[in-house]
């Protein structure tokens, strides 16, 4: 006897350059409101993973990193909070869900939500202006503020700012991240802001590992041989350089002490992320807009979930920004090296600024607040259905 299909309120969202979808915690079927296998199950098959077809076509997944994306959203549990965010970030051909990280361009339709959904306090909400939605990332335990614009009484989704990697303007979300670095360890793990990373069979770089937004592992662009340029086609169509980045990133892994042993980075793909920065160059965006060297400090290309980012991670911006806060860093040498308080970084689609406030005290660097603008808008809402037995 088959199971008949059972149906659970959510919304699919656009948040940056992402989109997934959302969930109140309270709407889960009860076994699925606490981490397990159950939950696991049930968003998988909300997203249709696995997918040997790398299709997602029996579920609302999009089939690559930024649209593969879960979100759990409740009333918050810490004091001075407004909303507690769970992320996500579903495998597409593993049965797998990563809980280990943040997804930073998902977090500007957190705080949208949140107001549409009950979960911010009505004498919070402004009849016009922004509303600060306060939201406790569960997935880091980290503080997020999230600035929304509200129009009578409602959330603005419409507006005139565009984000590189988005097609049509929305309304713009400024959101802060505080004190973004890992807060069970160093900012850097090594102790060092500029390390030597052996990997075996590819070779020896200069790299510097960062838990900021999220553990990320920077190299120069030249010398893994590329020029920083590079739209997604020359590195996700090659099956060696996919091969390459994910060996580089394992070792990395192993070097900022995130696992033990190479093995375990199958198990672990969303963090850490590998990032490849270069100085400003002329290119073409994959829009076919022109990005000028004047138009921006330094180049940058990101790989999430083993292939190489449309645009930017927004947690990966958030490291960008704080990284090149601090003098040394292979980001801050690419941007120009000095004091820098906020730079425009070059992606595959574009451009995109971030700024981060970084002080050092007692010999070590401190980031207090790294910002950025992002958009959100609701892309759909009802029920999503699964079959009754899935999980």
């Amino acid at each position: 006897m088959f199971q008949p299909q059972i149906r659970i309120p959510a919304t699919y969202m656009r948040g940056g350059t992402s989109k997934g979808v959302f969930f109140k915690l309270d709407d889960l079927p009860e076994p699925a409101r606490v981490p397990g296998a159950a939950r696991d199950a049930l968003l998988l098959r909300v997203i249709g993973s696995p997918d040997p077809y790398g299709k997602h076509t029996d579920g609302m997944g999009g089939a690559t990193s930024s649209t593969s994306k879960t979100v759990i959203l409740s009333k918050s549990s810490q004091p001075e909070h407004d909303v507690d965010y769970l992320f996500g970030q579903v495998a597409i051909d593993k049965p797998f869900i990563d809980w280990s990280g943040n997804c930073g361009n998902l977090t500007a339709a957190v705080g949208s939500f949140a107001i549409s959904n009950g979960l911010v306090e009505a004498s919070r909400i402004p009849r016009d202006g922004l509303c600060t939605v306060r939201i406790w990332q569960a997935n880091i335990g980290k503080t997020i503020i999230a600035h929304v614009p509200i129009t009578s009484g409602q959330v603005q989704e419409t507006g005139d700012f565009e984000l590189d990697g988005v097609t049509f303007p929305a309304a713009e979300v400024l959101i802060d991240f505080m004190d973004p670095a890992d807060a069970s360890g160093a900012m850097f793990p090594t102790g060092n802001l500029v390390d030597t990373l052996e990997v075996p069979g590819v070779g020896s770089f200069p790299a510097t590992f960062i838990n900021a937004g999220i553990p990320t592992i920077f190299l120069n662009a030249e010398d893994i041989g590329y020029n920083g340029t590079e739209l997604q086609e020359a590195i996700n169509e090659s099956p060696e350089a996919l091969a390459r980045f994910e060996t580089i990133r394992a070792y990395g892994a192993v070097k900022m002490g995130l696992i033990s042993d190479i093995s375990e980075a199958a198990n672990r793909q969303h963090t850490p992320k590998v990032a490849y920065v270069a100085p400003a160059k002329a290119y073409v965006s994959s829009s076919g807009k022109d990005v000028t060297t004047a138009d921006i400090d330094l180049l940058v290309r990101a790989l999430s979930m083993g292939k190489l980012h449309h645009a930017m991670m927004g947690t990966a911006a958030v490291a960008i920004g704080t990284a090149a806060a601090i003098p040394g860093t292979l980001v801050n040498l690419a941007a120009g090296g000095g004091k820098l308080d906020a730079v425009r970084f070059g992606h595959p689609s574009g451009t995109l600024r971030v700024g981060a406030a970084a002080e050092q005290q007692n010999g070590d660097w401190v980031v207090t607040k790294a910002s950025m603008s992002r958009s959100a808008r609701v892309l759909m809402e009802g029920w999503v259905r699964v079959p009754g037995d899935c999980f």
